[in-house]
């Protein structure tokens, strides 16, 4: 459980580190259309964290399970669920955003 918790708190450490470092690359090129590319990089990090974030209340609730833990853990799972759900949406558009953009510069590119 512990393991789990400090796996997704490192993720989402990785994940700032790996994004301010993006931020800062794109700030530096003046690329505004590199923005949401770092964007999806926490995205990312934060859907992984989440995942082991349930994965620990799943295990701390099979050791020592009650019926007020029980329901807390459907709580938790519904809402972190529809938060993974959400950002898998958006990282899959801004995926199809970002491959519309390069097919569109290539074509240009290629008059």
């Amino acid at each position: 459980m512990l393991v789990a918790e400090m796996v997704a708190a490192l993720l989402i450490g990785i994940g700032v580190l790996l994004t301010l470092t993006r931020l800062v690359n794109v700030h530096v090129r003046s690329r505004v259309d590199e923005y949401e590319g770092a964007r999806l990089t926490l995205s990312r990090f934060l859907a992984l964290a989440l995942e082991f974030q349930l994965a620990s209340d799943v295990l701390a609730t099979a050791v020592a399970p009650s019926w007020t833990q029980i329901g807390k853990l459907g709580a938790i799972a519904v809402i972190r669920t529809a938060l993974n759900y959400f950002l898998a949406k958006e990282i899959k558009q801004e995926q199809e955003t970002s491959a519309n953009r390069s097919f569109r510069s290539r074509t240009i590119s290629a008059r």
